[in-house]
């Protein structure tokens, strides 16, 4: 049991822990980038009663975007999750305490993809109720 335990350990290496804790917050950071980008160029034309002419290519392109980084999220979640399975010593995550630095990296990175991937999904909503343009203005 402890030989298998230490080869699950030594199967996380450093460049997991840091997917895992960082890909969720790019994701997130970029998808509000590409949301401003995206709105910014589609809006800047003044159009006649001050709303602006949106196509809806422009919304599915930030429907794809976002699926896009919230499945990239999600994979960063699992695979952190992955990591803390591996390194801890406790057997719920609720319960959980992290004792080293690799172990703490890997449950922040459950923690920020749980709750950046939450940002990501309501970043998502507004361009399927309101227009790109309208939501600019």
């Amino acid at each position: 049991m402890a030989t298998e335990a230490r080869a699950n350990a030594a199967a996380v290496t450093p460049t997991k822990l840091w997917f895992g804790l960082i890909t969720s917050a790019v994701a997130w950071v970029a998808l509000g980038c590409i949301d401003i980008l995206i709105t910014w160029q589609m809006c800047k034309e003044p159009v006649p009663f001050g709303v602006g002419t949106t196509h809806p290519s422009e919304t599915l392109l930030l429907i794809i975007v976002a699926v896009t980084l919230l499945a990239l999220a999600i994979v960063a979640g699992v695979t952190s999750y992955r990591n803390w399975c591996a390194l801890s010593r406790d057997e719920h995550l609720l319960q959980a305490e992290a004792t080293g630095r690799r172990e703490f990296m890997a449950l922040l990175g459950v923690i920020v993809s749980v709750t950046l991937g939450m940002g990501i999904f309501w970043l998502s909503l507004p361009p399927l109720i309101v227009a790109l343009c309208v939501r600019a203005r």
